[in-house]
């Protein structure tokens, strides 16, 4: 059964760093295009930052462009998320997500292009 999960959420200042893991179970992320989205209360979801299967190509939304960074590790079959520099409007859950990508050319933002999510993790920051 494929499942991701989502670990590393919790609560930081304004100005901190957190690092977010998805770790995958029951396929190989090896050939999967990752996705990491969020979803504030009342808002819809966001894509984050995307990556394709290969690592050759990797995306952020404008609003975390230079203080996010996506990664993977297939020997851990886990992606990470690095946050840093971590403000109030960073707050959500956020999710991970994959979807097949066997070209190593997928990295999209939007929900929609992802069929496998991990259940989401907690980031809070406030002070």
């Amino acid at each position: 059964q494929l499942q991701l999960v989502e670990s590393g959420g919790g609560l930081v200042q304004p100005g901190g760093s957190l690092r977010l893991s998805c770790t995958a179970s029951g396929f190989t992320l090896d050939y999967y295009a990752i996705g990491w989205f969020r979803q504030a209360p009342g808002k819809e979801r966001e894509g984050v930052s995307c990556m394709s299967s290969g690592g050759g190509r990797i995306g952020y939304a404008d609003s975390v462009k230079g203080r996010f960074i996506i990664s993977r590790d297939n020997a851990k079959n886990t992606v990470y998320l690095q946050m840093n520099s971590l403000k109030p409007e960073d707050t959500a859950v956020y999710y991970c997500a994959a979807e097949p990508d066997t070209v190593q050319a997928m990295c999209r933002l939007r929900a929609a292009d992802f069929g496998s999510w991990g259940q989401g993790t907690q980031v809070t920051v406030s002070s």
